[in-house]
């Protein structure tokens, strides 16, 4: 079970507004009181925050907004004696275009570090070298002119594409696990993994005939030449042997593709990749039974033999799980993370169901936002601070928090609800207690159950031991015919014989 921190959003030590380092030591009781194994941190590392850490200026030193080497590694010391694991966030992609080797690289074209990132002459007419747009929307080129070339940036310009090609760079880059390694990291969650290599020539990607002004300007291509290259899964396998090299390390990738494809970076078992490549389906599904069935049945069909297969319901970058379902059935999806076979990771606030957060236009900080501001795509909403007792700002910080906090704080956050026996967090805390204490729920084998309309079933199997899960994804009450003893009701309540609830998740012995 993995856990995922937004720094910036935790809790703030010194009143600048923005959570660090030192404000995670201090709120580490309560993710260790959750119940689970492994603390996912978003960047850390020096950067001039044109997105937020994504545009790393440093990949071996701790940013001052959250502190210094010193005070990572008291956080790692606390982190493992409470029995944890701590992973950091590799951007491989890019860097920021402040870092070292980039004001190198833009010095001249006869500079030796040149060729650590993408460059190229303009076309004949003085436009960029190819048609790609950044997920940002725009050119994915920007013109410089001192050089008189093109460089590529798969995202903000500020964010420059590392030349992967180059043996030096990935030599340098490869350091930089070792270096985290080194000082007792327990793994990565690896940025855009299937971004990291283009395709030789960089030719112009094919048109995307289903494109619509609804989706993002991104999406007028398909990413065919510029994301998911064959030369990507061999780094991803260096990747892969370096960490096994430290023993129990962990590598997740983040891969936004389709099943088949996501399923070729665990690699083999001769050659394997990264132990997780990152599964959001269930960030963007259609919440309904029969679709939801659908999914899970098409991911697990996908993994090869020796895949594990994991489970996202939400991170720093999409809308809110209660927000898009509402906190009834934000209770019932809590219930499909923790009971589903596979890894499951919860992104920090998701234990509150913390909703939908409108940000005024004049706090809006995501540069997302701005590229495409028509299609309202902004990820600060996910980005909010945490809220934590009553007191002045949620206890996040004695400052003015970066970004406005939810704004029923005062009535959902984590010491109300720890005082709260049917709260969202005492169900998420009842549910990582049981998949501790049940072997099926945790490594045992699945198997979907056919059930009325509206009703997601499945079996959980390990050593003779079956749990059964009953997810009722309406508001409506459903008959259903069940036998054996209730081990938990997403309403903290005792279950009744042949009905399901509405909004009601339910594990059977």
């Amino acid at each position: 079970m993995i856990y995922q921190i937004y720094p910036r959003s935790f809790q703030d030590s010194d009143g600048d507004g923005v959570g660090d380092l030192a404000g995670i030591i201090a709120r580490l009781d309560h993710v260790a009181e959750l119940g689970v194994d492994a603390i996912w941190l978003s960047p850390v590392f020096v950067s001039p925050m044109a997105d937020f850490g994504y545009d790393v200026a440093d990949y071996c030193g701790i940013d001052s907004l959250f502190g210094d080497l010193e005070t990572f590694d008291r956080l790692l010391a606390e982190v493992h004696r409470r029995g944890m694991k701590l992973l950091l966030d590799f951007v491989p992609n890019h860097s920021s275009d402040r870092h070292p080797w980039f004001r190198e690289s833009r010095s001249g074209r006869d500079y030796p570090r040149r060729d650590w990132y993408i460059w190229r002459d303009a076309k004949p007419d003085g436009g960029p070298p190819n048609n790609w747009i950044s997920d940002f929307g725009g050119s994915a080129w920007t013109w410089d002119e001192p050089t008189r070339q093109y460089y590529l940036h798969a995202f903000l310009p500020q964010q420059p594409d590392l030349n992967w090609r180059n043996p030096d760079l990935k030599r340098a880059m490869m350091d930089v696990l070792r270096f985290w390694f080194d000082r007792g990291v327990d793994g990565f969650r690896i940025d855009v993994l299937w971004h990291i290599v283009k395709a030789q020539g960089l030719p112009d990607n094919p048109p995307n005939p289903d494109w619509t002004p609804a989706l993002t300007e991104r999406d007028r291509l398909i990413q065919h030449h510029s994301t998911d290259q064959p030369e990507a899964h061999a780094i991803s396998a260096e990747f892969r042997a370096l960490a096994d090299g430290y023993g129990d390390r962990v590598l997740i990738g983040e891969i936004y593709l389709p099943n088949e494809q996501r399923a070729r970076w665990y690699g083999t078992p001769e050659k394997p990749q990264v132990h997780l490549p990152y599964n959001f389906q269930l960030i963007a599904s259609e919440w309904d039974a029969a679709p939801l069935r659908d999914l899970i049945a098409s991911y697990l069909a996908s993994l090869p033999a020796h895949g594990w297969p994991n489970w996202v319901l939400g991170n720093h970058d999409s809308p809110r799980i209660a927000g898009r379902i509402g906190e009834r059935q934000a209770r019932v999806a809590m219930m499909l993370l923790l009971t589903l076979r596979g890894t499951p990771t919860l992104y920090q606030g998701d234990e509150l169901a913390i909703g939908r957060v409108t940000i005024p236009p004049d706090c809006i900080r995501d540069p997302q936002h701005f590229r495409q501001p028509a299609l309202d795509i902004g990820r600060d909403p996910s980005r909010t601070p945490m809220p934590w007792d009553v007191s002045p700002n949620a206890g996040f910080t004695a400052g003015e928090p970066w970004l406005p906090l939810n704004p029923d704080w005062l009535a959902r956050n984590v010491a109300a609800q720890d005082g709260d026996p049917a709260s969202m967090l005492s169900l998420t805390k009842a549910l990582l207690t049981l998949r501790r204490a049940e072997p099926a729920l945790a490594v045992g084998e699945m198997r979907l159950l056919d059930a009325p309309d509206g009703v997601l079933a499945y079996e959980r199997t390990h050593e003779g031991r079956t749990l059964t899960v009953l997810l009722n994804l309406t508001a409506r009450p459903i008959p259903l015919g069940w036998s054996g003893t209730p081990l938990l009701s997403t309403l903290m309540t005792g279950a009744e014989a042949g009905v399901l609830h509405p909004d009601e998740g339910l594990v059977l012995q």
